[in-house]
């Protein structure tokens, strides 16, 4: 997994069409949106998608879902999920 600058794409193209790396699901890229005819969009071991993968039929429900529960754990003091904890890189 990484985003911008920790990917150096051409790289991670050279190693896809070696298949000296099986696979990448790849939903953003150097140049957005990805130019007509790049190179990825050729290689059967790539799966592109744009940067709204997650948005699915009820990702806004579930968001508010999550949310409502977080805010109710929160009011009572309880340990909250899904915590970012910068410290470790994320």
């Amino acid at each position: 997994m990484g985003h911008g600058p920790v990917i150096d794409e051409a790289a991670l193209l050279r190693a896809l069409s070696a298949n000296r790396i099986k696979g990448a699901g790849l939903d953003v890229f150097e140049h957005e949106p990805l130019p007509a005819g790049h190179p990825l969009y050729k290689l059967e071991n790539v799966l592109l998608s744009p940067h709204c993968a997650d948005h699915t039929a009820d990702w806004q429900d579930q968001a508010m879902r999550f949310f409502l529960k977080q805010y109710d754990r929160f009011e009572k003091g309880e340990p909250l999920k899904n915590i970012v904890n910068k410290r470790l890189g994320y």
